[in-house]
């Protein structure tokens, strides 16, 4: 077998890197943590689910870490159920459109639509059925199996009848024999699974108002059902004594309980045991949850406040308010010591431990739109800020946001990290400037401007001791010293709002600034001669980039299109019209299609990558669109969302969703069939027109839109911040097959059969061609140590990046610390000229690189830090036991 390996050209390796640029999939939802819908814990309680906007997010508490499922629902999920063995997750939409998915793969096994809106579902104890609710009506279908690839996998098992309202949620018996449904009809019914002889589906009536929970006790001898007014009754078996009081009320032919079987459900005659009352005025019960084998009942009020209460004496063991609105979800573990809350209002998730009485988590989005985004200059921190004035950040390993700042008073417009140190910046129309400090987490440095205006563009200087500020009032740009907080100097020149401000990465001592009025302008604030060089746009400018290098500058303007410039020569060296790409997705309202609408057709967002050969766009629209600088080509188009509850993600509007008054039926404000008081009240200001120009109305349709994109400084990652939340796209190392320069001859066979000769060298480079991670390991591990300096000298050049990268990863998860810090040296010592000559394109390779090598210090440190204390005691200790005895007094 005969392989090439020595002839590489500069063009493989921009494939190589332009192939990574593509490669990046959906990976995360950080920004939102619950929307809307039941939230669930898996069997063994280390997991929570919960629904955020049509995906599905898993929280681990034990590793304090969550991740997204790959699948989308068409709409938001409205209830999820998963089976008792954790294999299969039915979540279902507004509509009645459902999904079963596997739930440790995420992968979609079948569609079902339910035709009707559904409001609970469950899985039967054994798994081998599915009740779900049909309006009045509920549904029992078995479950699909999820082994065998079908046809028509959904069976209908039965149909029940019987209640007179919507049916609104359903427990099943502990046997899987029967289960209980509650309903807006104020009554419980009991059903069988299959039919029964003599048996008629019992109704358990009494309530005042709306029953929201009906629950079996541990042993099934008790029921328990909950209203909505905040009344609890305990139903047990009926004696012989209440049968005789009752048989003048009650003349329907019921079957007595047969002497024997007591125990079962379905023919015990059931009666009002107990009624207890909560007893809180003006509060509502919103959400229920029982764990049968502690006997507790766990109930979420309307005022935000949560109990905890102890069946059948109904003792209250925990009150507790969480939240300023209603509790919308509330969920128990199996072991009944996490109780789960999510509150719909306000966007929040809380875990709470009742025993020790503590968060086990506690997690909310932003309550509006997240308006920008920031990554910290190692990628594993994301910041965000939003029209709610609160500025967030994220962790990109857990998915978790640790430090909430909430100084500002208006929304925030735009966040961005110093490049050296820990310090987070942002930008606010509440006119200040704040500077934070991520160690102490406080707020240091406040910077306003003499005279109040609204900041609505930020940027800080590579050094990381000037920060400035365009304003939206005055045109003026505002620069502060970091470490004094005075002002520095006012820029003017522009006469219209500035949209966008970029400092020059490279520390050429530029500042570039975009403003709608038509023009780019860059400033050589530090020198003497204070120039400028304004560059004309064909349009208002709403965002600048430079590239990493700072050799070039990208411009978007209002028309859709993207200008680059040479810094230097201030020549316009490409264009790309982007209007055909962006575009896309009618709103319900639009009076024009998606291809003629101008709303959608440019880019509000740009980001480089981190090796600056491509740059990537976001706008009002629910496309992200990546560019190739020098082709000026478009290399990938990525939709950051198929939910049809969001407003312009179809392309054409559904005709048959218009009535005979010709209105969408969407646009139709429905709040007054709502069931909660203060979601029917009416708050339109009065003679003012429903729909458009009624600005009273604070409920509306969001739109897919994303207000900013940023590239990780890695190159492994790249973020939004769209209407569901911040969204992050990253790569699939573990899956990705993307092999270049292949040959026929070249397999993983062949690769190993190499490597048994001990061609190292040959195996190793056969590997990276293959590109499939399993099989470059296996060649990585095999060499020997005393080889490695030699293998690396001889390495062709352009396979470095791809080497490097690859140690660096084997570094962050393998235990091989002195073997992987071997091969790095042998790297950087054989190869370290043609990394730094290159060190633009070789950027995110380095960087990834450096921070193995920093996690690798710090757990080594820490581990020496408690190492060294550990011996000190015992050293102590020693020195102890060896002093003599002080003598009795």
């Amino acid at each position: 077998m005969k392989a090439n390996y020595q002839v590489c050209t500069i063009d493989q390796q921009k494939k190589w890197t332009s192939l990574s640029n593509v490669s990046h999939q959906f990976s995360n939802i950080c920004g939102t943590v619950y929307s809307q819908g039941n939230i669930l814990f898996t069997p063994d309680g280390n997991s929570l689910l919960s629904p955020v906007g049509n995906r599905v997010t898993v929280f681990d508490l034990v590793h304090n870490k969550s991740r997204t499922l790959p699948f989308e629902n068409r709409k938001n999920i409205a209830v999820m159920a998963l089976s008792p063995d954790a294999r299969l997750l039915l979540s279902v939409d507004d509509d009645g459109r459902a999904l079963l998915v596997h739930f440790t793969r995420g992968v979609v096994l079948h569609h079902i639509h339910f035709k009707k809106a559904v409001q609970d579902v469950q899985f039967s104890p054994d798994g081998k059925y599915i009740a779900v609710t049909h309006d009045a009506h509920v549904q029992v279908w078995r479950t699909p199996n999820h082994l065998v690839r079908e046809f028509a996998p959904f069976v209908l098992h039965r149909t029940y009848t019987g209640h007179h309202d919507a049916v609104s949620t359903i427990r099943w018996a502990p046997d899987s024999t029967c289960f209980i449904t509650t309903s807006r009809d104020m009554t419980a019914r009991l059903f069988t699974l299959n039919p029964v002889e003599g048996f008629r589906p019992k109704t358990f009536a009494g309530h005042r108002d709306a029953v929201v929970g009906a629950y079996f006790s541990s042993k099934s001898n008790a029921i328990y059902t909950v209203s909505r007014d905040g009344a609890v009754f305990t139903w047990k078996a009926k004696t012989d004594q209440d049968m005789e009081t009752d048989e003048d009320d009650d003349p329907a032919p019921v079957a007595p309980t047969p002497s024997g079987a007591s125990d079962t459900i379905a023919m015990t005659r059931w009666g009002v045991h107990e009624r207890h009352y909560f007893n809180l005025p003006n509060t509502k019960v919103v959400c229920t949850t029982f764990h049968p084998p502690s006997n507790l009942l766990v109930v979420g009020f309307s005022t935000g406040v949560f109990g905890l209460w102890e069946m059948p004496q109904f003792t209250n063991l925990h009150t507790l308010s969480i939240s300023q609105e209603k509790i919308s979800a509330v969920a128990i573990s199996s072991s009944g010591e996490w109780l789960a809350f999510g509150a719909r209002k306000l966007g929040q998730l809380l875990v709470w431990e009742w025993q020790s009485e503590s968060y086990v988590l506690k997690q909310q989005g932003h309550y509006f739109d997240m308006n920008t985004l920031g990554y910290a200059p190692d990628g594993q921190t994301i910041a965000t800020g939003g029209d709610d004035g609160k500025l967030k950040v994220w962790s990109v390993h857990s998915g978790f946001c640790f430090v909430t700042f909430s100084e500002h008073t208006a929304p925030v417009m735009d966040v961005t990290f110093a490049k050296q140190g820990s310090v987070l910046f942002s930008a606010s129309l509440d006119g200040t400037v704040r500077a934070y400090d991520l160690v102490r987490y406080r707020n240091f440095r406040t910077f306003t401007s003499p005279s109040p205006v609204q900041f609505s563009a930020l940027a800080v200087d590579p050094s990381g001791e000037v920060v400035a500020a365009g304003s939206t009032d005055s045109f003026e740009i505002f620069m502060w010293s970091v470490q004094t907080g005075k002002l520095l100097d006012v820029l003017s020149g522009h006469e219209a709002p500035i949209s966008s401000l970029a400092f020059c990465p490279s520390g050429a001592n530029q500042l570039a600034s975009g403003s709608w009025d038509k023009t780019m302008r860059i400033w050589s604030v530090f020198g003497r001669s204070r120039a400028v060089e304004s560059l004309a746009l064909s349009s208002d400018v709403l965002s600048v980039a430079f590239r990493p290098d700072g050799a070039e500058i990208a411009a978007s303007t209002l028309d859709g299109q993207i200008t680059f410039f040479d810094v230097r020569s201030s020549k316009q060296t490409n264009l790309i019209d982007g209007r055909k790409d962006i575009s896309g997705g009618r709103k319900a309202d639009d009076r024009v299609s998606a291809a003629n609408s101008a709303s959608t057709k440019a880019f509000t967002s740009m980001a480089y990558t981190a090796d600056g050969t491509c740059i990537l766009a976001g706008g009002n629209s629910k496309y992200v669109v990546l560019y190739d600088v020098r082709e000026a080509v478009l290399v990938k188009k990525f939709q950051i969302s198929e939910n049809l509850s969001l407003d312009g993600t179809q392309e054409f509007l559904d005709s048959r969703k218009v009535n005979s008054a010709g209105i969408n039926t969407d646009l139709i404000d429905d709040r007054g069939e709502a069931s909660d008081l203060e979601d029917r009240m009416d708050t339109t200001l009065p003679g003012a027109a429903r729909g458009a120009g009624d600005m009273s109305i604070r409920k509306y349709r969001q739109e897919a839109r994303t207000k900013c994109v940023r590239f990780s400084p890695t190159g492994k990652a790249w973020a939004a911040a769209s209407t569901e939340g911040l969204l992050i796209y990253a790569l699939d190392e573990s899956l990705a097959f993307d092999p270049f320069d292949l040959t026929i001859d070249l397999t993983p066979q062949s690769v190993l059969e190499v490597l048994s000769e001990r061609a190292y060298l040959k195996a190793l480079v056969l590997a990276f061609r293959l590109n499939e991670k399993s099989i470059v390991q296996r060649v990585y591990e095999s060499v020997p140590r005393s080889d490695v300096r030699l293998v690396v000298r001889q390495m062709p050049v352009v396979y470095v990046p791809a080497l490097l990268q690859f140690i660096a990863g084997h570094l962050e998860r393998g235990p091989h610390v002195e073997f992987d810090l071997v091969w790095i040296q042998a790297v950087l010592m054989a190869h370290g000229r043609y990394l730094r000559d290159r060190n633009v394109e070789m950027a995110p390779v380095l960087r990834a690189a450096q921070k193995a090598l920093g996690d690798v210090q710090e757990t080594i440190s820490s581990l020496c830090d408690e190492n060294t204390s550990t011996l000190k005691y015992l050293i102590d200790k020693s020195k102890a036991r060896h002093l003599p005895e002080a003598p009795a007094a």
